[in-house]
């Protein structure tokens, strides 16, 4: 069965259900996700806690955030990914190498001493979040390009859960490990969960796609935000742009120190590393799944509204938290009910950018709108250090729950509930 989508118009919200939710696209689509998030939480959460463990001072950790700069330039040569097609396909060609390469930069991590070679440990990490973040705009473009209109909801939803599922291997399974092992075997052994995607691109078969027209540099760049521009006109796409800023601002700063937040509190990593994989794995399996199923009904519209609020509220456990202290038992609630609410939220943000793009120019757009809702994640995050050591835990999770408020006004403009879309 070819992964290529069926035309839209044979696939409606009110189609065959079951062909909706068991196809070999859906199985794609965890590939994708669990290959996606990877990197991403291996930069997030296991480079953190092997920071911290060496003594690395928390402004320094805060400050790695700048490391993922390359998320929110990826949209530069995103338009060249779109127009230049390697041997194996325009989406396969760029991928393989990638996660070769990202394969073998995860490993590499772990094998410099954190307090005298911190600078190398920076650039590593750099290199790594700029294959990462190249990966990201040719999965990205490749989803979009296999999925059907109506099944946006439920495939970023699968794509997400499975892109969260991705978390536990440095989140949990690699920060037990650190327990028994040396770091540098335990950044090798995360390294090598990259194998999963590898053998994704080797056996999928490149999707059928309008490919740009041939043109020079200035088209290449230009083509693709024309395209936007006359589709949508200039006042959407400011307001589209200013909300993929704000919707997860709260969010992103809320979780971006979570690791050193859990170990200051007392934890232990085994502790943090059980917890996480028990408490937070069935709620955003059945978030994640349940969310996606829900958008078939609800459309990503009100979706946004709903699971933005779960998302708003999930920020306000981590205050909770911290107020009360290291409760093993309330620790397990708040990743639990955080995994629930950020998944449900993130699976309806990814809808609606998604739906924001063109096949055509998938790959461009994509990376735009996904490269500027990572900007908060990146220089925004890079100042929660700073922020934590002057207001402490409590006030700078309840700083973060106000931050996520703009966002959630925008949705009366970009994604009105009336509009069951």
């Amino acid at each position: 069965m070819s992964e290529n989508p069926a035309p839209t118009g044979q696939l409606t919200a009110r189609g065959d259900w079951r062909e909706q939710i068991f196809n070999r696209r859906m199985l794609i689509c965890v590939f994708t996700g669990f290959t996606s998030g990877l990197p991403l939480y291996v930069l997030l959460q296991l480079l953190p806690a092997y920071l911290e463990d060496s003594g690395v001072s928390l402004k320094e950790i805060g400050l790695f955030a700048l490391v993922g700069i390359p998320y929110t330039w990826k949209f530069a040569w995103a338009p060249f990914m779109d127009r230049w097609v390697p041997p194996l396909g325009r989406r396969r060609g760029w991928l393989l190498p990638l996660q070769v390469l990202l394969l073998l930069s995860i490993g590499m991590l772990g094998m410099f001493d954190a307090q005298r070679d911190i600078g190398v440990i920076a650039w590593v990490a750099f290199a790594a979040a700029l294959f990462s973040a190249s990966q990201d705009v040719a999965i990205d473009a490749y989803r979009r390009e296999i999925l059907p209109d109506a099944e946006l909801g439920l495939g970023n939803s699968v794509h997400i859960t499975a892109y969260r599922v991705a978390g536990f291997v440095p989140g949990a399974l690699s920060l037990i490990l650190a327990d028994h092992l040396p770091w540098d075997a335990v950044f090798w052994i995360t390294g090598g969960f990259m194998l999963a995607g590898i053998g994704m691109t080797l056996a999928v078969e490149e999707p059928e796609s309008g490919v740009p027209v041939a043109g020079g540099l200035r088209q290449t760049v230009v083509a693709p935000f024309r395209e936007y521009l006359e589709r949508k006109g200039w006042r959407a796409l400011l307001l589209v742009l200013c909300f993929m800023f704000l919707y997860k601002l709260g969010d992103n700063m809320a979780t971006a120190l979570s690791t050193p937040f859990y170990l200051q509190l007392g934890f232990t990593k085994s502790e943090i590393g059980l917890v996480a994989k028990n408490a937070a794995f069935w709620p955003m399996i059945i978030g994640g799944l349940a969310g996606g199923m829900l958008m078939i009904r609800l459309g990503i519209n009100r979706a946004l509204w709903l699971f933005g609020v779960v998302q708003l509220t999930s920020i306000l456990g981590f205050a909770l938290l911290a107020a009360a202290g290291p409760l093993l038992w309330l620790l397990a609630v708040v990743i639990g009910f955080e995994y629930l609410g950020v998944g449900l939220g993130t699976a309806a943000f990814t809808a609606f950018i998604a739906r924001e793009t063109s096949r055509a120019y998938a790959a461009t757009q994509l990376a735009l709108f996904t490269a500027l809702a990572a900007v908060p994640r990146t220089f925004a995050n890079a100042s929660t250090g700073f922020i934590v050591e002057s207001v402490g835990w409590f006030n700078f999770f309840l700083l973060c729950a106000v931050l996520a408020l703009p966002g959630m006004l925008l949705l009366f403009w970009v994604a009105p509930w009336r509009e069951s879309r």
